[in-house]
């Protein structure tokens, strides 16, 4: 029989996409106020992969991530992605946006062997955790680099995304050689 130990703690990642930059900006306001400081900032990227978004949110759309400096149990994905699903609507809410859903928030954390993410959808290689939400395995890190699954979503496949998930897998590293804890 094995041991049962605690998990390592992981780095919350969070994605966001609009087409309204203030959207993205109160985006991450809202996680830094819940979650604490956003510690890494990704740039803007053009979410040009998929057509599948454009009727609820328009055309144009930017996606963007951002990692979280307070390292969190990987429990706590469930969550996190509840308070997203809670702030979309909070925003949608707000109005001043003609799209039903003018902003999208995905919440997952990354270790330094794979990044995951949080998905209310299920699916043959998706694991229930608890209260309506799945995640799954996007990316793993094997052989000094990325590598995708055959679900693996078609941006999240890109050089550019996989560039800043090595920069927060490179600061996960830093932090865990100096011990440093939430």
């Amino acid at each position: 029989m094995g041991d049962i130990t605690e998990p390592a703690l992981v780095l919350p990642i969070l994605a966001a996409f609009s087409r309204h930059e203030e959207a993205l900006a109160w985006g991450v306001e809202r996680a830094a106020s819940a979650w604490g400081p956003a510690v890494l900032a990704s740039p803007r990227f053009a979410f040009v992969e998929t057509a599948y978004y454009e009727p609820t949110m328009g055309q144009g759309i930017l996606k963007c991530f951002w990692a979280f400096e307070r390292l969190i149990d990987p429990a706590m994905l469930v969550d996190m992605k509840l308070q997203t699903n809670a702030w979309e609507a909070e925003y949608a809410n707000k109005g001043g946006h003609a799209e039903t859903r003018p902003l999208n928030l995905d919440p997952g954390y990354l270790t330094s062997a794979k990044l995951v993410l949080a998905s209310t959808k299920d699916h043959a290689h998706r694991l229930y955790l608890s209260r309506g939400i799945y995640a799954e395995v996007t990316l793993f890190y094997k052989d000094r680099q990325w590598q995708r699954h055959e679900w693996t979503f078609k941006d999240y496949r890109r050089d550019d995304y996989q560039r800043f998930f090595t920069e927060c897998r490179d600061y996960l590293r830093h932090r865990e050689r100096q011990g440093r804890r939430p």
